[in-house]
């Protein structure tokens, strides 16, 4: 039975009530699943950034700039996911949190940058049921996953991010966020909303009018 009332725990991710063989983790099965999906994309997207580093590519445009001045020889955005302190350096990061947390070695890293990210993507999804039993902070871990495969997507395949929804709080805070968004506190009354609650709220500009 789902324990869905005010009282019950909530999945830290997407605020809906655990079901009772969940009581005590942090992420119900439907969310870590999610994560899990992210995870298990980002090693092929990141594989195609370098593809997408030529101005006009990734974007479906002509590479040559219709400006006066000269383009970059290569697209910072991507330059940015693919290179050290991008998308790699963030999985390493939660990687050795998770490895410190349950008391393992530090991890070692070998190869290029692309063997490493193909090697802790493997090792972050082994650990991931863990993470979403036991991590206090896999909330925050799951929206960088989420960030991450898009912001690749978006360079590799040209699309615009989501488009952001404006809604407001029933204590008046406006609340902006996108279709794919799982769930979301409001800053001023601090009340936790699903993805289906947030729906549900009236739009931004016409509550104010």
């Amino acid at each position: 039975m789902n324990l869905d009332d005010a009282t019950a725990p909530h999945c830290t991710i997407c605020h809906r009530g655990l079901f009772a063989d969940e009581l005590g983790h942090h992420a119900c099965r439907p969310c870590t699943r999610r994560i899990d999906e992210h995870l298990a994309a980002i090693p092929g997207l990141y594989a195609r950034l370098s593809g997408a580093l030529a101005p006009g590519s990734g974007s479906g445009g002509p590479a040559v700039s219709g400006s006066r001045t000269a383009p970059l020889p290569l697209r910072l955005e991507p330059l940015s996911l693919a290179a050290r302190g991008g998308v790699v350096t963030v999985l390493q990061t939660w990687l050795i949190d998770w490895f410190e947390l349950l008391g393992f070695r530090h991890p070692r890293w070998e190869g290029g940058l692309q063997d490493q990210c193909d090697d802790v993507v493997d090792r972050l999804r082994i650990n991931l049921p863990w993470a979403a039993a036991s991590h206090p902070a896999v909330d925050e871990f799951a929206r960088e996953i989420s960030q991450l495969r898009r912001q690749c997507e978006t360079q590799v395949t040209g699309e615009r991010p989501p488009r952001r929804v404006r809604v407001a709080c029933p204590c008046g805070q406006p609340l902006a966020f996108t279709l794919d968004t799982l769930g979301l506190r409001c800053p001023n009354c601090q009340t936790q909303y699903g993805h289906s609650e947030l729906l549900s709220l009236p739009l931004a500009e016409r509550a104010a009018a």
